[in-house]
């Protein structure tokens, strides 16, 4: 496993060591892949933490701002440190896909997938409706004419 970074301060969030990954880029192609495939692995930790943290009801008793500035700090080491660890597998998957890719070209790449039937509509294509509205027979209601007189009672 390659190591992410020597300093931490050299991760994604860190526009200058960025920069240096773009240079390693264009003199070695497939180590910046590692880097870049490491980094974005520790990014998705680091969010899936962050987002599994919210899901749990936070207490009265140690709920405080700064509290979740410094939890987002140990998330992204944490995350930091898996990925050097061997992670999840992520990166290693990222890895293959971009060798596999990077002398194709789209045409090519979209030619190597494998042909799949036509996905269900989500929506199906009905038949229109009429405008006019069908002739229902209507319900007749017979009306009895009685005609009472004072002192009759109905």
């Amino acid at each position: 496993m390659s190591d992410l970074s020597t300093n931490t301060a050299s991760t994604y969030l860190d526009f200058n060591a960025l920069t240096r990954l773009k240079g390693e880029a264009a003199q070695d192609p497939n180590k910046a892949i590692r880097k870049t495939a490491d980094q974005f692995e520790a990014y998705f930790i680091q969010q899936m933490m962050k987002t599994m943290r919210e899901s749990i009801e936070k207490s009265d008793l140690v709920e405080g701002g700064n509290m979740d500035t410094y939890q987002d700090m140990m998330d992204k080491e944490v995350s930091l440190e898996m990925v050097k660890r061997g992670g999840m597998g992520l990166a290693d998957m990222m890895e293959r896909q971009m060798k596999l890719a990077q002398g194709l070209s789209t045409q090519d790449a979209l030619q190597m997938r494998p042909q799949v039937q036509p996905p269900i509509p989500l929506n199906p294509v009905r038949d229109p409706m009429s405008i006019q509205s069908p002739t229902v027979p209507a319900y007749e209601l017979k009306r009895v004419q009685q005609s009472y007189k004072l002192g009759d009672k109905p």
